[in-house]
């Protein structure tokens, strides 16, 4: 793919081309003034999280609950929450994805929402439970769900057209340039001869190549690994599903390696919902198929989601001259690593964060509630939705694919065609909410701000800041989570109230004293 095929792998040459430009005296020096940079933020943002732990004793206390646009607004999901890891990753987001979270979170919690919420008692029975599925959550998960399908089905097929279409192309070339004498109505192929530096990075690359036997049989013995052990975590996945699903994966991790290369777009988690859908119909209802719709997303996803992360990896180190070989030590060091990090990580959460998962907390993992919803429909069918759920389904369904298809008919990069929102980033803030928009709309604004004061430092240094601001913030979570855990508790819980709420507790107070 990398030399046969040639194809850009854009995440992957960008990153191979930014370390390269450090390897220059001048590059050398930008390099160290954005790692000052770096450090400034870090310091600021992890001191910025310090802080707002004082103030969160109780629940629904500290800054991340300041309605900054009022009460009510407040109670839809808009608000400022101060979040420093946000606005970095809205400095970081290109304007249209960040615009487009904000338009889904207005079409949802500022329109649709309290519009489903009025037919209360005769689209949905009024006293369900507020997560109730069968209630407005349903509404929630399953119309994001359906945007997010429209979205990735829709980009599936075109990257699986696009794959078919450059891999004809390639061999049709091919036996083109093998040709010897002229052939009426064919054209003599150009002769490409490649450069000093791609012949040197092309010799370097497959010096150490890694053997096609080790690759074999190192996916035999982890399939066989994974046979073995996983049916006695998750008794729900039968040996054979599991068999299944290594037999196919090659074939759509091949496939999704390839389409990644041309489009530097990733279809991991559409063979995930696959998968989901697949396996949790097999199992049926009655045997596990949620757990094991589930359990088979994730066998699904690492497979294929791989493929096509060691191959932009392997661009990287194709063009920054890096041993493949090595590279390949590198992952396996960092998966066995991470097989140790990854369970104490979430461990260390789930002791430190009692309400980790539920809607409306700190974490709230939407992504768990949406594709354990996906796995409930793969198994019980529509029949589990609430009452005209299926129908704004398939409406919102086919809105994500005729979105997709008029921005690729304008063009990414026409005028307007940079004004069409994109669909999977609307569907985010359906479920939990658009506060998070908010934060990373005025991160996109501070970078506007500064590219329009000074876009040369905007552009070398708006990457390093707004990475400062995403690690500081992340980093505090962990000394938090210890805190949690020893049962320290902050000192200080700053509430919200609205005037009549504080008159009554005001009056309840000087009747205890």
């Amino acid at each position: 793919m990398i030399i046969d095929f040639k194809l850009t792998y854009p995440s992957g040459t960008a990153t191979a081309h930014l370390i390269n430009s450090f390897h220059t005296p001048r590059g050398a020096k930008l390099a160290k003034k954005q790692i000052k940079v770096l450090g400034k933020f870090f310091s600021i943002s992890f001191l910025w999280g310090f802080f707002q732990w004082f103030y969160t004793a109780g629940d629904d206390c500290g800054f991340a609950q300041f309605p900054s646009l009022g009460l009510k607004a407040y109670q839809n999901k808009f608000f400022f929450d101060f979040s420093a890891s946000y606005i970095g990753a809205g400095m970081i987001c290109p304007y249209i994805v960040n615009i487009s979270i904000l338009i889904g979170g207005i079409l949802s919690w500022g329109i649709m929402w309290p519009l489903i919420n009025n037919r209360k008692g005769d689209w949905y029975p009024a006293d369900l439970d507020p997560h109730s599925m069968h209630g407005l959550q349903g509404y929630k998960v399953f119309i994001a769900i359906a945007m997010i399908l429209g979205d990735g089905l829709y980009n599936f097929f075109k990257v699986i057209i696009r794959t078919l279409s450059a891999m004809y192309i390639h061999y049709r070339e091919k036996n083109l340039a093998s040709t010897i004498l002229p052939v009426a109505d064919r054209h003599s192929p150009p002769k490409s001869e490649l450069s000093f530096d791609d012949q040197r990075r092309t010799q370097l690359f497959l010096k150490d190549e890694i053997p096609t036997w080790f690759a074999v049989a190192g996916y035999v013995a982890i399939a066989a690994i994974s046979v073995a052990t996983l049916p006695h975590i998750f008794p729900q996945l039968k040996w054979y599903y599991i068999l299944v699903i290594y037999i196919f994966a090659p074939v759509l991790g091949f496939c999704n390696a390839y389409g990644c290369g041309l489009t530097d777009w990733s279809l991991a988690s559409t063979y995930g919902k696959l998968a989901i859908f697949t396996i949790g119909a097999w199992a049926g209802s009655s045997h596990g198929g949620v757990i094991a719709g589930l359990a088979a997303c994730g066998v699904m996803m690492n497979i294929v989601s791989t493929a096509s992360d060691l191959s932009q990896d392997f661009k990287t180190g194709y063009l920054t001259l890096a041993s493949p070989r090595s590279m390949f030590v590198s992952q396996v060091i960092g998966t066995a690593m991470g097989c140790a990090i990854a369970p104490s990580v979430f461990w260390l959460f789930l002791k430190a964060f009692k309400d980790l998962g539920d809607s409306g907390s700190q974490y709230p993992a939407p992504y768990a509630a949406i594709y354990r919803s996906m796995a409930i429909l793969g198994v019980e069918g529509f029949s589990s939705l609430p009452d005209y759920c299926i129908i704004l389904c398939c409406i919102f369904f086919v809105a994500a694919a005729v979105i997709n298809l008029i921005k690729d008919c304008l063009g990414k990069q026409s005028y307007w065609g940079r004004f069409i929102p994109i669909p999977m980033a609307m569907a985010i803030p359906f479920y939990i909410g658009p506060y998070f928009a908010i934060d990373m709309c005025i991160g996109s604004l501070i970078l506007f701000v500064w590219e329009r004061l000074n876009k040369a430092k905007a552009d070398a240094f708006g990457p390093a800041v707004a990475s400062g601001l995403i690690c500081g913030d992340g980093l505090w979570t962990l000394p938090a989570s210890i805190l949690a855990v020893a049962g320290v508790k902050p000192p200080i819980c700053m509430k919200f109230l609205s005037r009549s709420t504080n008159a009554k507790v005001d009056t309840f107070l000087a009747s205890l004293s």
